[in-house]
């Protein structure tokens, strides 16, 4: 198997495995479903933590409003009534009031917890580091995850526009938003090697030839952004190595530097005619009075 290393500009993403004989077509799609869905899963156990802390959305003509505003303008959120958390709400006020406030109890709060931090930790770029490679069915592994603890805390469902039921019914409209410059679609996806785009008329052999024992790093990014910057030569972590090597490199010279010194000469001890002094009894002797 060829083994890529994907990241987005400098930093790391995941692993993926593939073989050389495959359609770059094939490939850049693959490598690009999975580059989304686990931004998909982040953005998901993003607003999950939030629901855990203060109950479900809004509706979007309430969000933002003081409650005087609300009872002002007589509006009411339909949904708290359907929306109840299993084991009873626990009021948590949303501050930005983006959120209801009626959030689950702190057993089902940890039950959203606990599957976040599982989901997050099955599609972390850490999972580079311990040399595991990130599939699609670990993507969906994931979401199916986050939707059961979201089940299981709510039976009933979440309100349709709440962010995680649009995430799961891939109904979400990024547009506008900071994690739409994070996405890129499938048909603007283009995958960097050595300096070269890999074109997607061809195959992976045709880059790095028939070695399917072959690691090699590549860089996704969208159309139109040109080459991507080349990978440093020393990565900051060999630099760190290099610059505490010169530092206890330096400090050793330092240390040689005053084991040369004959400054000691001066010292008692060195003294070659102490002995004699001594026996002679001139040892003790001032100049001036005592």
């Amino acid at each position: 198997m060829v083994q890529l290393h994907v990241k987005r500009g400098d930093e790391s993403q995941f692993l993926f495995d593939t073989t050389a004989d495959e359609l770059l077509e094939t490939v850049i799609r693959q490598i690009t479903a999975i580059y989304n869905g686990r931004l998909q899963v982040d953005r998901i156990c993003s607003e999950i933590l939030e629901l855990a802390d203060h109950g479900i959305t809004l509706p979007p003509n309430m969000q933002g409003l003081t409650e005087e505003q609300i009872v002002e303008l007589k509006l009411t959120d339909e949904w708290e009534e359907r929306c109840i958390p299993s084991g009873g709400p626990v009021f948590r006020k949303d501050d930005v009031g983006k959120r209801n406030g009626h959030a689950p109890n702190d057993k089902m709060k940890v039950v959203l917890m606990k599957t976040v931090e599982e989901a997050k930790a099955l599609v972390s770029k850490k999972q580079a580091q311990a040399n595991v490679c990130v599939t699609m069915e670990m993507i969906t592994e994931a979401l199916d995850q986050l939707r059961g603890a979201v089940m299981i805390v709510y039976p009933m469902g979440l309100p349709p526009h709440d962010p995680i039921k649009m995430e799961f019914d891939n109904q979400t409209d990024l547009s506008g938003t900071q994690a739409s410059l994070q996405v890129i679609p499938e048909h603007e996806c283009q995958l960097w090697w050595a300096g070269k785009e890999m074109q997607r008329g061809k195959k992976l052999q045709d880059y790095i030839g028939k070695n399917e024992k072959t690691k090699l790093v590549v860089k996704i990014q969208k159309k139109g952004q040109g080459a991507p910057a080349r990978e440093p030569l020393v990565t900051d972590e060999q630099q760190k190595q290099m610059m505490l090597h010169y530092h206890r490199r330096q400090e050793e010279l330092k240390k040689l530097e005053e084991a040369d010194d004959d400054s000691y000469l001066d010292s008692d001890w060195s003294d070659r005619q102490a002995l004699k002094r001594q026996f002679q009894g001139l040892t003790n002797i001032k100049w001036g009075p005592r």
